[in-house]
């Protein structure tokens, strides 16, 4: 499946992450699973899903009287998009101040900063095998 670019609402990510967890499935299941914490009635919940068919991030398929609902994107994708949205509309595009944001806002333990310093270390090593690659 290709990086697909899609921006989720505040509304539309607790709706994308039922869908996730209960796929394939129905609006009156996503509404029942929604209720408890947002209150939301099944017109609500069907009008948000709908919506989000129409920007690509849900598939319906008519079975019977039922709609049954499958993702389109992967919840990797949804991250991405969000954290692209936030790096060009609250960073500039600049990512070292936002990795030094997240850094300084919380306690990042021994543990993690191990494991983004190992990501930033394969990072590295795979920009100089490209450049080599380039340079051959």
């Amino acid at each position: 499946m290709s990086k697909k670019t899609i921006e989720l609402t505040e509304a539309e990510w607790p709706v994308i992450k039922a869908v996730w967890e209960n796929e394939p499935c129905t609006a009156p299941l996503v509404q029942e699973k929604l209720f408890k914490a947002t209150g939301w009635t099944y017109s609500t919940v069907r009008t948000l899903m709908d919506r989000m068919v129409g920007k690509g991030a849900l598939k319906a398929r008519k079975e019977g009287k039922a709609t049954i609902y499958n993702s389109l994107i992967t919840r990797k994708q949804a991250q991405r998009s969000e954290l692209f949205y936030a790096l060009k509309h609250a960073f500039n595009g600049a990512m070292t101040p936002m990795v030094q944001c997240l850094l300084e806002s919380t306690d990042v333990d021994a543990n993690e900063l191990a494991k983004i310093e190992a990501l930033i270390r394969d990072r590295k090593q795979r920009r100089q095998i490209k450049s080599r690659g380039r340079n051959i």
